[in-house]
């Protein structure tokens, strides 16, 4: 869906993921004045900074009126006099990736020796960066155009202060590994010798300044170790629920097992005198906690521990007695919703959101039609960090945050609406996460911590036990999707009606991830669609998880049209690459949108790399699924096998991607073979449900993740293709599931229909 003339906004994003990137999308091409050079940093040396973002390009440098510039320190690039090169990443970390390829960016264009930079995280500061987030599979779209300009800009400045040392045209000069070479005269000059003279230099306009054709690249596209890899395999203290401060103190925050539920009175007098506790109190509840919003000033009530150390403020809490008012919780029932939708089924759809062509009359016209129902459950993040956060509200009014956030303005925002302090008095200390997959997106932990430090006035940790992180996450929604197709005499698939049944907490707009675009794929490439959708209320918390509403809604359609290509008597590959029809692009002139040749490229090159055409042995079956998400096209094929008992065994997932241009291949072939494992798991075993607003899972015996030897072998294949590039840390894990529950039915006739996996009798 467009939403702006030659923009598109993948419409699963969260609200404020779309609002932020359109903002980043509108804005005016690179200028000269959106560069920063600062000088005069200790030592000496170059630093240049670029301005990026919404309103970056204003706060970043203004003219005075009297000729000079006022500059902000911004630095994306800085080169010391010893020759020291360090660059700094400016979006969050948690397992992506991005901390090593933004620096790659910049260091192919500014040709510097990659084996002897460093990479430090950057402050986090809108009015410096822009935005700073990790989530929709963004990073690298922003960031590649603007973070090219950065390193290429500080090269030039190399060379033209090189070309005046060595009193030689700059035309003679080239570059590599952090040197500037003179090819007649053998000399050469280190980027270190160069800095301060560079730094004198006045910042050329980008329109002067060359960016490499791909063909000369030396680094990207090559396979790079992630830059904190030596520390997390040594075990260095990097993450969240690694902080330490001086007089810190450790604390719980326990919450009514029942959402929304408000703590009336508890034995706080019996916790207080036990071995090692500080203090313990009540929070009141504040705003609405359970509406996913990632500046959220709100949280829900709840018991606070304070203790001297972790341990023993989990041990207290464990004897805590309190008693909760649960007038206001939510109380929704899972069972109760799968009868609901059972019923909504049957009758008119509540709304249409998109119809083209006459449905009506082609499913009168089909010589076949299919009709099939499927569902699947709400599920956790499950981050293997669960969630935690060090705060210490100061004296002076003032706030530091230790966190391992996925939008760190935002929890800087969310901070001091909560306290009514000025955005300027919270710093806030990006830390690597432990995983994320959209959860991270959300600082309801943020606020807990700043709450209790505010109370207790001293620097607090507040750590979530597995039980808080699984009871009280923002889900993937569950949902069910009413689809018919109508198939032509040709065995073509001439209508699609997809009838989607999710939740609402207003009545009126499905709940956070829980929605359906009409120009979901098939719709958007048939003649004849329909798509309309009926809404069951629900209090649960919901939010984007992986690849969000494209996790869940690839898993039916894709299966659905598999059953279509089995009805029509056509082969799979065959019938979905005739669904793509002719080459175009869905909305021309917008490189986000679908294209079907790059669809139909993945397709093919899925099938042949897997070997689409060979016989399998009874018991095993190839499956095949395509989806489009966040601007990337993929196409995976599962080889499974199922045995008498209904043991399922994935062999081998085979995966197609086009995302343009790689940044790190080693990074991009993570992503992918962590989706498979990732949507393969999901898939399974996994699973929330809910009674009486009570979430019924609370650790890894009942939401069993995939084990290492279940893990199936994931070979990964890239398009070499020169559109403009796409993340990769989502779109690979939408047709995981498809894939596999076409394989079981290639391999025993069985339709999945229902996620997870085990509800149809399969185990691994």
């Amino acid at each position: 869906m467009s939403h702006h003339p030659g923009i598109s906004i993948d419409p699963y994003l969260p609200e404020f993921l779309q609002r932020d990137l359109m903002a980043s999308n509108t804005l005016p091409p690179v200028s000269r004045r959106q560069f920063i050079k600062i000088t005069g940093f200790v030592g000496g040396g170059l630093v240049l900074g670029f301005s990026m973002g919404p309103g970056a390009q204003h706060a970043a440098a203004q003219d005075d009126g009297s000729g000079a510039t006022k500059v902000s320190l911004n630095a994306y690039v800085r080169i010391a006099p010893d020759g020291a090169v360090i660059l700094y990443a400016k979006n969050p970390e948690v397992g992506q990736g991005v901390k090593t390829s933004l620096p790659m960016i910049i260091a192919e264009e500014l040709d510097a020796d990659w084996s002897k930079l460093r990479v430090e995280q950057s402050v986090i500061s809108e009015k410096l960066y822009g935005q700073q987030f990790a989530g929709g599979s963004r990073s690298i779209p922003l960031n590649w155009e603007p973070l090219r300009y950065a390193g290429a800009v500080a090269r030039a400045m190399l060379v033209t202060a090189a070309a005046q040392s060595l009193e030689v045209d700059e035309g003679e000069l080239t570059t590599e590994a952090s040197y500037v070479m003179h090819a007649n005269s053998g000399r050469r000059l280190s980027y270190g010798e160069l800095a301060e003279a560079a730094a004198a230099l006045p910042v050329p306009d980008t329109r002067t300044v060359r960016l490499k054709d791909r063909k000369d690249f030396r680094l990207l596209g090559k396979r790079i170790s992630g830059v904190d890899n030596p520390a997390i395999v040594t075990g260095k203290p990097m993450f969240g629920i690694d902080q330490r401060l001086p007089g810190m103190l450790y604390a719980t925050f326990v919450k009514a097992p029942a959402i929304g539920a408000r703590a009336v009175s508890a034995n706080l007098d019996h916790v207080k005198s036990l071995r090692g506790v500080k203090d313990a109190f009540l929070l009141e509840a504040k705003g609405e906690p359970i509406e996913f919003d990632p500046a959220s000033a709100g949280m829900l009530s709840g018991v606070a521990v304070v203790a001297d150390s972790t341990w023993a403020a989990f041990k207290a809490s464990r004897e805590l007695e309190v008693e909760w008012d649960e007038s206001g919780a939510a109380d929704d029932s899972w069972s109760d919703a799968v009868a609901e939708a059972r019923r909504l089924a049957a009758q008119a759809p509540q709304e249409t959101l998109g119809r083209s062509g006459d449905v009506d009359a082609a499913f009168e016209q089909a010589s076949n039609r299919v009709e099939a129902f499927y569902t699947y459950p709400f599920v956790a993040h499950a981050d293997l960090e669960p969630q935690n956060c060090t705060a210490w509200c100061k004296d002076d009014g003032s706030v530091e945050i230790w966190a391992p956030t996925q939008t760190p303005q935002s929890a800087v925002e969310g901070t001091a609406a909560f306290l009514g302090v000025p955005q300027d008095k919270v710093t806030l200390h990006q830390l690597r996460g432990g995983g994320g997959f959209g959860r991270r997106l959300a600082n309801d932990s943020v606020i807990e911590v700043v709450a209790i430090s505010s109370r207790v006035g001293a620097p607090v940790k507040a750590q979530w036990t597995r039980e808080d992180d699984m009871h009280f996450d923002y889900y993937r929604p569950g949902g069910f999707h009413s689809l018919k197709g109508a198939i032509d005499p040709a065995g073509r698939l001439s209508a699609f009606e997809d009838h989607f049944i999710t939740f609402t907490r207003d009545g009126s707009t499905p709940v956070r991830s829980g929605n359906l675009s009409p120009e979901e794929f098939p719709a958007n490439v048939l003649p004849s669609a329909r798509i309309t959708q009926s809404l069951i209320e629900s209090r649960m918390p919901t939010g984007p998880w992986r690849a969000p509403g494209s996790n869940a809604i690839a898993f039916a359609v894709q299966s659905f049209l598999h059953e279509c290509a089995v009805a029509a008597g056509r082969d799979h590959l065959e019938f979905l690459l005739e669904v793509m029809g002719d080459p175009h692009w869905l909305n021309p002139g917008d490189p986000r949108s679908l294209n079907t040749e790059r669809a139909a490229g993945v397709i093919r090159l899925a099938a042949e790399k897997a070997g689409w055409d060979r016989k399998l042995p009874r018991g095993r079956g190839l499956g095949l699924a395509f989806h489009f998400s966040h601007a990337g096209h993929f196409a995976e094929v599962a080889e499974v096998s199922v045995d008498t008992n209904r043991k399922l065994t994935v062999h081998q997932v085979t995966v197609a991607g086009d995302i343009g241009p790689i940044v790190n291949l080693s990074g991009a072939e993570n992503q992918c073979e962590g989706s498979v494992i990732d949507g393969f798991s999901t898939a399974m075993g996994l699973e929330i449900t809910f009674e009486g607003g009570r979430v019924e899972q609370s650790n890894f015996d009942r939401y069993p993740l995939l084990r290492m030897n279940q893990a199936p072998l994931v070979k990964v294949h890239f398009v070499d293709s020169e559109f403009a590039p796409t993340g990769v840390g989502e779109p690979a894990l939408p047709p995981v599931a498809p894939a596999i529950c076409n394989a079981i039915y290639a391999a025993t006739g069985h339709r999945v229909r229902t996620l997870p996996l085990r509800k149809e009798g399969f185990s691994v």
